[in-house]
């Protein structure tokens, strides 16, 4: 079977905007491919009119595409502004604007990156969605559009063909949330581990909001976490994991929390269902097997959580990220 085309991103730069948000999407999709080095995605950039714009960079953006890119484009997303009528005054041009609209209505994929969301939201596209953007901006996004579900307290909202995500890095988790939806957890592990980035990120955005960052000390969680990691496979008790760091389970447990924002429990389940996704894609193990194999001791025990934090059986999951390159069936099914 022939190779398809790469997925077509096209990345549209408004006036002010944020330097790091408009450089990830090449960055973390450029870096998406199969074993034989294949690129899965094509990445481009556009602004209305083609015209130059400046960046909080302290440079200007020289595009190559006016916004007929979007015309063709498989996926469109729009990074932060620091400046402009969506964040001053909720509207945008009415040609970018169209535009948007335009690419959702043909079944584009839209995204946004950190202040991103109130350039969709302008267009109408968040009107009665979750989304998210950067928390400190938030009481402004409510201000200018009340009829957004906004959640600031969460890495990234997927709502289906229209995705957002908070501040800065967490531009980085959506791209590679997208990556392992469109073609599993084994791409999308190689993407971050060529951005040398984690391939995911325990807790929510909540952990970051207006709190003193935790002292970093020799008496830390994280060694324990790696531990824990390669022992997935076993029952890996509470106790057993303060023993292992030199601490009272009582202490060990107020130290997890700050460093993580999730309890050991709730860590350890969510690497257990990670092990048991990345086992249901790579491997031809059963489910019985990867259910011991994960740490859930039996078949029922992984159905279970697992449908409560994917939404779907281990098996329908297979089905869907076991589809081979190119077939053309991709993330869940509906």
């Amino acid at each position: 079977m022939p190779a398809l085309p790469p997925h077509r991103v096209v990345v549209l730069a408004l006036d002010g905007v944020v330097a790091l948000d408009l450089g990830t999407p090449a960055q973390v999709f450029g870096a998406a491919r199969v074993t034989d080095r294949t690129r899965l995605y094509a990445v481009t950039t556009c602004t209305a009119g083609a015209r130059p714009v400046r960046s909080t960079g302290g440079f200007r953006v020289l595009p190559d595409h006016d916004l007929d890119a979007l015309d063709t484009a498989d996926t469109v997303i729009v990074p932060g502004i620091h400046e402009g009528p969506p964040l001053t005054a909720g509207t945008v041009d009415a040609d970018v604007a169209d535009a948007l609209r335009a690419a959702h209505e043909r079944g584009a994929r839209i995204m946004s990156i950190c202040t991103g969301a109130f350039v969709l939201a302008a267009a109408g596209l968040l009107d009665g969605r979750p989304a998210t953007t950067h928390w400190a901006y938030a009481a402004r996004f409510r201000r200018l559009h009340p009829g957004v579900r906004l959640d600031p307290e969460v890495l990234f909202v997927d709502d289906g063909p229209v995705l957002t995500s908070a501040g800065v890095a967490a531009g980085i988790d959506l791209c590679l949330h997208v990556i392992r939806t469109d073609h599993g957890s084994a791409v999308a592990n190689r993407a971050a581990r060529r951005c040398v980035v984690p391939p995911w990120r325990d807790g929510g955005q909540a952990q970051y909001i207006e709190r003193p960052v935790p002292r970093a000390t020799a008496t830390g969680t994280a060694a324990t976490r790696e531990w824990a990691r390669h022992r997935l496979h076993e029952p890996v008790a509470l106790r057993e994991m303060a023993a292992h760091a030199r601490m009272s389970v009582r202490t060990f447990t107020r130290h997890f929390r700050s460093e993580t924002g999730l309890s050991p429990a709730q860590w350890l389940l969510r690497q257990r269902i990670e092990h048991a996704r990345v086992l249901l894609e790579t491997t031809d193990l059963s489910v019985d097997r990867i259910a011991r194999d994960a740490g859930f001791g039996t078949t029922a025990a992984l159905r279970q959580h697992f449908h409560a934090r994917v939404g779907v059986a281990p098996t329908a999951y297979r089905r869907a990220f076991r589809a081979p390159l190119g077939s053309g069936q991709v993330g869940l099914p509906a």
